[in-house]
C-alpha cells in the first residue's frame, strides 16, 4: 500500500507544482517583479513549508539529526540535484546582479551555518544555540529586504522604451485573485503530497533497519525537496530559468536562516550524527553554483556534472550506513 500512496503522492507534487508557478509568474507579471525574486521570495519559501515541518518536529522530540540533516541534506539536493536535473534539459541563464549577490550570500550562509553547527566560536559540542539561532533569523530578514529592495532599485532603472513590454506582460497576467488561488490550492497540494511521500517513504525505509541521519539526509531531505524540484522543472518548461535557481537559492537561504533559526528556539540543536563531510559538501555545492554560472548561465554539461555530484554523495552515504 505505501508504494501506491508514494505514486499517488508524486501525481499530487507535478500538479501543484504547476500551479504554483503559474500563479507566481502571473503575479510576477503584474506587480513587475523578476522571475529570480519571485522564486526566492515565493516559490523558494513555500515549496521549503516541508523543511519546516519537519525540522520543526525533529526540534520539539528533541532529535537534532533530523532537524538539521533535512536541512542540509535538502540544500545538498537544490543545487546538485534539483538544479543539475533541470540544467540537464533546459540551460538555467540569470541576471548578473544574482551571481554578485544572492549566490554569494547563499555561499556565506552555509559557511555560517557550518560554524555555528560545530561550534567553531565557543569551542563546545556541535549544537546551534538560541543565540545562533536569533542570528540566522535576522540575516534571513536582511536577505528579503536587501532583495525586494535591490529589485526595486532595478525596475527603477528600466528605460522608459521597456515600459509598453511591462504593460503587455501584465495584460497577459489575468486576474489578481485566480493568480493568488493558484499560488494557494498549488501549495497546499503539493505539501499534501509531499506529506504523504515522506511518512510512506521513511515506513518503508525503516523496515530496512537504516538509522535516523542517513533516513534525514537521503530520503526526508529529498522527499521534502520536491516540491522544489517540480516547481524548477515546471518553472523551466514555462521559460522562466532564473524563477528556477530563485526557487533554489531562496529555499537554501530560508532552510538555513529560518527553518534552523526557529527551530533552535524551541531547543538548541545538538547534533552528533551530521558530520563534517555533510556540512563541507554542502557549501562546496553552492560554491559549484557560483563557478559554473560565471558567464549567469548553467549548461547542460554542468548540470551532469552537479548530479552526478549528487550521486557521488548519496553512494557515500549508502556505503557508510552499511558499514
Amino acid at each position: 500500500m505505501e508504494y501506491v500512496i508514494l505514486i499517488l503522492s508524486l501525481v499530487g507534487i507535478v500538479l501543484g507544482a504547476d500551479y504554483l508557478v503559474a500563479g507566481s509568474v502571473s503575479i510576477a507579471r503584474k506587480y513587475k517583479v523578476s522571475d529570480f525574486v519571485i522564486g526566492a521570495a515565493i516559490i523558494g519559501v513555500g515549496t521549503s513549508t516541508p523543511e519546516m515541518t519537519v525540522s520543526f518536529i525533529g526540534a520539539l522530540n528533541g532529535n537534532a539529526d533530523v532537524a538539521i540533516g533535512n536541512v542540509v541534506g535538502s540544500n545538498i539536493f537544490n543545487v546538485f540535484g534539483i538544479l543539475g536535473i533541470t540544467a540537464m534539459f533546459f540551460p538555467v541563464t540569470f541576471d548578473r546582479q544574482n551571481l554578485k549577490f544572492e549566490i554569494p550570500f547563499c555561499v556565506g550562509v552555509s559557511v555560517l551555518l557550518t560554524l555555528f553547527a560545530l561550534n567553531f566560536f565557543n569551542g563546545t559540542a556541535q549544537c546551534i544555540g538560541r543565540v545562533d539561532g536569533l542570528i540566522l533569523i535576522a540575516i534571513f530578514a536582511l536577505f528579503m529586504w536587501l532583495s525586494f529592495a535591490r529589485d526595486k532599485k532595478q525596475r527603477l532603472q528600466v528605460s522608459a522604451e521597456s515600459v509598453p513590454a511591462e504593460e503587455s506582460k501584465t495584460e497577459e497576467a489575468g486576474p489578481m485573485w485566480k493568480a493568488v488561488l493558484k499560488v494557494i490550492g498549488g501549495l497546499a497540494v503539493l505539501i499534501f503530497s509531499c506529506d504523504l511521500f515522506v511518512d510512506n517513504a521513511v515506513v518503508i525505509a525503516k523496515s530496512f533497519g537504516v538509522n535516523d541521519a542517513f533516513i534525514s539526509l537521503t530520503l526526508i531531505a529529498c522527499g521534502t525537496s520536491l516540491p522544489e524540484l517540480a516547481a524548477s522543472i515546471a518553472a523551466a518548461l514555462k521559460k522562466n530559468t532564473s524563477m528556477a535557481l530563485g526557487n533554489v537559492v531562496g529555499s537554501n537561504i530560508f532552510n538555513i536562516a529560518l527553518i534552523l533559526g526557529l527551530s533552535s528556539q524551541v531547543t538548541p540543536l545538538t547534533s552528533t550524527g551530521i558530520t563534517m563531510v555533510d556540512y563541507i559538501v554542502m557549501i562546496a555545492a553552492v560554491v559549484a553554483l557560483y563557478a559554473f554560472g560565471r558567464d549567469c548561465k548553467i549548461q547542460r554539461y554542468e548540470g551532469v556534472i552537479l548530479f552526478l555530484c549528487f550521486i557521488g554523495y548519496t553512494w557515500y552515504l549508502i556505503t557508510n550506513q552499511i558499514a
